[in-house]
């Protein structure tokens, strides 16, 4: 079982940036594909970036393509998502997954997920 601790959410103005981490414990990180979904009031979960068990290559939803950047650190057991120019529309509960091996761009397709973390845009 992998454990994950999502932090770094809060709330931003329009244009702004965050940056959210997510650190793993208790299980082989680098043996994760990882990727952060989130969820709006009212709306299903969705899926936001993900990345490679080696951090090679990253894959995102339209989007957020261009603003936000998925990285891992295998060293230290954490994924990031740096997130900019933040609009109203990405406001959210953003939550970390994981899941052994494969890569997907559903849900349904990660057995490990943190607790979320809110981010707020202003506009």
């Amino acid at each position: 079982q992998v454990q994950l601790v999502e932090s770094g959410g809060g709330l931003v103005q329009a244009g702004g940036s965050l940056s959210l981490s997510c650190a793993a414990s208790g299980r082989t990180f680098s043996n994760y594909a990882m990727a952060w979904f989130r969820q709006a009031p009212g709306k299903e979960r969705e899926f936001v970036a993900a990345i490679t068990r080696s951090g090679i290559s990253t894959y995102y939803a339209d989007s957020v393509k261009g603003r936000f950047t998925i990285s891992r650190d295998n060293t230290k057991d954490t994924v990031t998502l740096q997130m900019n120019s933040l609009t109203p529309e990405d406001t959210a509960v953003y939550y970390c997954a994981a899941n052994y091996a494969a890569l997907a761009y559903t849900a349904t397709g990660y057995d490990h997920w943190g607790q979320g973390t809110q981010v707020t845009v202003s506009s």
